[in-house]
């Protein structure tokens, strides 16, 4: 999920053919969603108006957005749009209009440095109070049968136990959801790693590798993140990568450390900011931790519930938490 982005390199190598290939279709698909099309969260009691949320595919954005779209709804009487976009889309709306906030942005510099320093259509809208942590994990049960395989410069010893259709005669590392961006190919070819990345191709089919391989006494090695409500099920093992440093990212072609942390944030289209919005007011102030975010999202992955039904069941459980957004 990265930062430079856990989406940083899609989670940035993508993303020009992406933003080309997708600006033609602004305001048709995303996710299979329209950037036009809403879910209305309730009607217009006040004077908040339309409040249009990005929800990117995650289930811990998804945790926030609706936690922040069930507060404004509820206790502002906005009327809330939830719309289903990958990262640069939900960026590309900001001035259209389509989108007034993404409520947890990975870093993106190439992002930030068009939308709010050069066209100038959103602002940062502050902290989320969530720290993200991006790199490569294996499940418990090899961290413990291989011990010196959470370093990165024993892996190629290892690389045959990770041999799969998809990957070849090398060793396969799997990572999620293709629009994430993230380094690891990068890291792989300039660490000299005899592996190849297969994408899973989402967050629940991600999770569900790890899933297995731990139930199975299986090998994986994988991209993984947090904040993350699956850690609490299967506690996954952080492979140490060369340490990062700051600037050792600044080519994506020859990233060849690990992640960084990244505090994470919430963007907002510059008109929104500048509307008066009383909704505006409560993202700006909207601050939790990692911990309040896997409880949602674990209600959401794990427990079945829908979203708006985790994020109220979390609501009404911290009244505090909430009256100090609608300050």
């Amino acid at each position: 999920m990265k930062k430079p982005s856990r989406y940083l390199a899609s989670r940035a190598g993508k993303s020009t053919l992406a933003a080309l290939a997708i600006s033609a279709v602004l305001g048709l698909t995303a996710c299979g969603g329209d950037i036009g099309a809403s879910a209305s969260g309730g009607g217009s009691k006040s004077n908040c108006g339309t409040f249009n949320i990005a929800v990117n595919p995650w289930v811990g954005y998804e945790a926030d957005a609706h936690v922040v779209g069930t507060v404004a709804k509820e206790k502002l009487g906005c009327t809330v749009n939830y719309k289903t976009l990958k990262e640069e889309v939900a960026w590309q709306g900001f001035g259209s209009g389509d989108v007034d906030t993404v409520l947890e942005n990975w870093g993106h510099p190439d992002l930030t440095e068009k939308y709010i320093k050069q066209q100038k259509t959103a602002v940062d809208a502050g902290p989320t109070g969530n720290t993200g942590v991006i790199g490569w994990y294996v499940p418990p049960w090899m961290a413990k049968q291989y011990p010196d395989i959470t370093d990165s410069k024993n892996l190629n010893k290892y690389a045959d136990l990770f041999k799969t259709s998809e990957s070849g005669g090398q060793g396969q590392l799997l990572d999620g959801d293709p629009s994430f961006v993230t380094n690891d190919d990068a890291l792989v070819k300039n660490l000299g790693l005899n592996f190849k990345v297969v994408y899973a191709g989402s967050e629940p089919a991600l999770i569900q590798a790890f899933r297995q391989a731990e139930q199975n006494k299986t090998p994986l090695i994988g991209y993984f993140y947090e904040p993350q409500w699956f850690l609490a099920e299967v506690p996954l093992v952080k492979v140490n990568l060369p340490a990062y440093t700051e600037g050792c990212d600044a080519d994506a072609a020859k990233v060849a450390c690990d992640y960084p942390k990244y505090d994470l944030n919430k963007i907002a289209s510059t008109k929104f900011a500048n509307s008066g919005s009383p909704a505006y007011s409560l993202l700006k102030n909207f601050k939790w931790t990692n911990q309040d975010q896997n409880t949602v999202a674990g209600y959401i992955a794990r427990d079945n519930m829908s979203a708006d039904a985790a994020a109220k069941k979390w609501i009404d459980a911290n009244p505090d938490k909430v009256a100090a957004w609608l300050k």
